[in-house]
């Protein structure tokens, strides 16, 4: 798939601490409609590169462009106004609120939206219409990942974020979401996803990126890097496993 750039990441630089940089020329594209994938080995720089796109770590070097103006270094907060969403790894959700105000909580810049989009949110994730008054840190991994991909996208973002949306999940809630994954693309959403699955990110990504060392190693068509052999060789190998 292709089309006009949403997101687009040249020459990017960025570390947590001053003089010690994670990521050291990373590039990405993330074109209208698609899902755009990032894998490799653990401390490549993976999860420090959505990071940095979403404003959470310092960018030194290189750009961040949004639909072509620079959105570097932007306060999240703001990102969010401007159409992106961001689901963290861990702590993705208020535990002790129940799994509506988890949705309520994730609209709080468009509060007279709510009514609408918690309607949108069950008919996409049913299960959390079951759930709405159960407290969210009762929620299976599984349910919580959902909850945190709803809450996230409440303020109808253009672009998602997702670090790591199948860390700790049993097979079976995997699967649901990566299915999740790709209905919520289907929706319009562009999704810029990081994965330890490198095999299954890479087989609903449009666009690959192998991260290694904090520079791109290979980049691609999902499906061509899981055709190719140095990457099956190098990386696939040992972050997933034919099924």
């Amino acid at each position: 798939m292709s089309g006009e750039d949403v997101l687009l990441a040249e020459r990017v630089v960025a570390g947590y601490v001053p003089d010690v940089d994670i990521l050291t020329g990373c590039d990405l594209r993330l074109a209208d409609g698609e899902v755009v994938g990032i894998i490799g080995p653990n401390g490549a720089g993976k999860s420090t590169l959505i990071k940095a796109l979403f404003g959470l770590v310092p960018v030194r070097g290189g750009s961040v462009l949004l639909h072509g103006e620079d959105i570097s270094n932007e306060e999240p907060h703001r990102l969010v106004a401007r159409g992106i969403g961001y689901v963290p790894q861990s702590a993705n959700v208020f535990p002790r609120l129940s799994v509506e105000e988890n949705l309520e909580m994730g609209l709080f810049l468009r509060p007279k939206e709510l009514r609408s989009r918690l309607a949108e949110m069950v008919d996409l994730f049913p299960l959390l219409g079951d759930r709405r008054k159960q407290r969210a840190g009762s929620l299976s991994g599984g349910e919580r990942q959902m909850l945190a991909m709803a809450r996230a996208l409440m303020t109808r973002p253009d672009v998602l974020f997702l670090d790591e949306p199948s860390a700790g999940l049993s097979p079976v809630n995997q699967d649901e979401v990566f299915a999740r994954v790709r209905q919520i693309n289907q929706t319009g959403v562009g999704i810029v996803m990081v994965e330890q699955n490198a095999r299954r990110c890479l087989q609903i990504s449009d666009r690959g990126y192998v991260l290694d060392q904090g520079r791109n190693a290979y980049t691609g068509p999902g499906p061509e890097l899981l055709g190719d052999p140095k990457v099956v060789e190098l990386y696939l190998g040992t972050l997933a496993r034919a099924r």
